[in-house]
């Protein structure tokens, strides 16, 4: 039975995609590591160094464990569980019984959120073709499921054109059932997980306090618990495995069978009354749980791989193709004009190609720009000195003060003191100006009007040369504004390449990412989340238990998809503790509707990484 289940395991792991790689590496490290463990002694009569290997080993396995599944988390934790804050803050439980349990409920957690995104993904990708017309889905069909289904579709098009369109629609038929088969399978399968989920978040919310204030019986409750909702499971999972069965027999678009029917293990005939579980027991329901996840996973991958969505390169195969022709061809004209052919050609393009790049920017880049800047710093190049220097200023400026001085005193006839200021004096020559003024000619030859005259176009070369001086520091302060004057188209152009380079970066779309278009995918995630929440609470207003399951699932799924795109950006801003906790509220059951609303409205309004872009506000 063990070698027939490990063959099954190895031919699910061929059919895996390559997203769950390193998942089924960690649980099927997992796998070996428990079937090792099975050897050690699992009933309480153990002897005494038996069970201090076990505790030993033990210990091994709870580190491996968690090493494998640091390394199994590609995008970071999941949600967390709905338990109380003060749950892991006591050091008791570092190798407890309950911390393991918690770390299996973690792996739960994630594995069934990878899990889910895988069969979001490619659902999505089918509900999008199925929402298309009658004519993208036959184009569908034809131009981008690969070149063997052209040929099929191109074939049956040409055989039913004298068939008054009976094989277009036969092949719109074919189209709308390939579709919808594989839409139908993965709802159901969706729908399975999330009830799953749900389940299981929900048990974890009921038993939180429990497993923190009386570990010992409630661990064992737990456990059992989390054993029937695997059975659960199985149970819905088996009934789409018989449908398709069904299905199969009849007419299917989907090329293969199906694996042997999901089996999960199931506990032992334990006490379930409230005794106490040995170390033994707890470990080996442990290492069931972890059987059953990596049986679910090779079981999921084998379906999902059935009904997943064509790859890139088969959507795309005719572009990938034409681009392969043109390359070809080019690749060929460029080896025949080569010098591997003994053609000259391309040595010779590639000359005058760079000639004529490297005429073309000195005569229309470098020399008008060197044309600018001679035109621009062409007087201060051939200037040594200032125009006016303030030597020169200040000699006229005593030189006045001298004449002023001594016109003064020759005028009133007295001693005047050194530090009279120029306007005192001024006022005296141009009082004795204004009389001498009375008798011109006269006093032109023997008085004091010449003198006066002279000291007047002394006063005004001052003034042009402090006119002078102060312009030529205001010419000499804008050679810089000059020098960025010449230097801005360079500066434009490195404007422009760093805005290239900037929309090269934001470019990612994903709500990871940064940009505007990131910033809408996070927004629409909360709107996502706030229909989902009253989607669930009208199910459970109608008594629709298993869809209120189902969507409560659904909303754990979106709540985990926010919680991984707002986590980097809130760690950046400071926002994060409190925006985790609010995420947190959103998931737990008990919280009424009305308020998980609030939350989501007060998301919107408060926290930067959810806020509209800044153009938009």
């Amino acid at each position: 039975m063990e070698v027939a289940t490990v063959e099954n395991n190895n031919e699910s792991k061929d059919h895996s995609n390559n997203n769950n790689n390193r998942t089924l590496f960690s649980f099927y490290s997992n796998y070996i590591w428990n079937r090792v463990l099975a050897f050690l002694p699992s009933s309480s009569s153990s002897s005494s160094s038996s069970s201090s290997a076990s505790n030993v080993f033990a210990k091994i396995s709870n580190l491996y464990r968690q090493s494998a599944r640091v390394g199994s988390r590609t995008h970071g934790a999941c949600l967390p569980l709905p338990l109380p804050s003060n749950s892991f803050d006591s050091a008791s439980l570092v190798m407890s019984d309950t911390s393991r349990v918690y770390e299996v409920l973690e792996d739960i957690l994630e594995h069934i959120f990878l899990s889910l995104r895988n069969v979001q993904k490619n659902l999505q990708f089918w509900q999008s073709r199925a929402e298309g017309s009658n004519a993208r889905k036959m184009y569908f069909m034809i131009f981008e499921r690969g070149p063997l289904a052209f040929i099929d579709g191109a074939v049956q098009l040409i055989r039913g054109c004298a068939d008054e369109g009976s094989s277009m629609q036969h092949l719109c038929h074919s189209a709308s059932s390939h579709i919808s088969e594989r839409v139908a399978v993965l709802s159901s399968l969706r729908c399975a997980l999330a009830t799953f989920l749900a389940q299981i978040y929900m048990e974890v919310d009921r038993f939180g306090e429990d497993l923190v204030k009386d570990p010992e019986n409630s661990l064992p409750l737990l456990l059992v618990t989390i054993n029937d909702i695997f059975s659960n499971l199985e149970a819905s999972i088996g009934h789409l495995h018989a449908m398709r069965q069904v299905t199969m027999n009849s007419d299917s678009s989907v090329e293969g069978s199906y694996s042997l029917p999901l089996l999960f293990e199931k506990l032992p005939g334990v006490n379930q009354e409230g005794s106490q579980w040995t170390d033994c027991e707890v470990r080996d329901a442990i290492n069931l749980i972890y059987k059953n996840l990596l049986k679910l996973d090779s079981y999921l991958s084998v379906i999902v791989a059935k009904h997943r969505k064509p790859r890139k390169i088969t959507l795309h195969w005719i572009r990938y193709t034409c681009g392969a022709v043109g390359l070809s061809v080019c690749s060929m004209w460029v080896l025949r004009h080569s010098s591997l052919m003994g053609s000259s050609d391309i040595d010779k393009w590639i000359g005058d190609a760079r000639d004529s790049t490297v005429s073309f920017f000195n005569d229309h880049v470098e020399q008008p720009l060197l044309s600018i800047r001679d035109e621009l710093f062409e007087t201060f190049r051939k200037r040594h000195k200032g125009v006016m220097e303030p030597e020169e200023v200040l000699l006229t400026s005593n030189s006045l003060h001298r004449m002023l001085l001594a016109f003064s005193e020759q005028t009133k006839g007295q001693k005047i003191p050194e530090n009279a200021s120029e306007q005192e004096l001024l006022e005296i020559v141009m009082s004795r100006y204004e009389k001498e003024l009375m008798h011109p000619i006269q006093n032109l030859l023997s008085g004091e009007l010449a003198r006066a005259l002279l000291i007047q176009v002394q006063k005004l070369k001052l003034d042009i040369e402090t006119a002078m001086l102060e312009l030529d520091q205001i010419l000499k302060a804008n050679e810089i504004n000059f020098a960025i004057l010449a230097a801005l188209p360079a500066f434009f152009l490195s404007l422009i390449l760093l805005m290239l380079v900037r929309t090269w970066f934001r470019r990612d779309t994903r709500a990871e990412g940064r940009g505007r278009m990131a910033r809408v995918q996070r927004r629409l995630l909360i709107v996502e989340v706030e229909k989902r929440i009253v989607q669930y609470q009208t199910y459970v207003d109608q008594g629709q238990e298993k869809d209120a399951q189902c969507m409560f699932g659904l909303v754990l799924y979106s709540l985990d998809r926010l919680y991984h795109a707002v986590e980097r950006h809130a760690k950046a801003t400071g926002e994060w503790q409190c925006l985790r906790q609010d995420i947190i509220d959103l998931g737990k059951p008990d919280l009424k509707t009305t308020y998980k609303l609030v939350v989501t409205s007060r998301m919107e309004r408060l926290y930067d990484c959810l806020l509209p872009s800044p153009n938009r506000r």
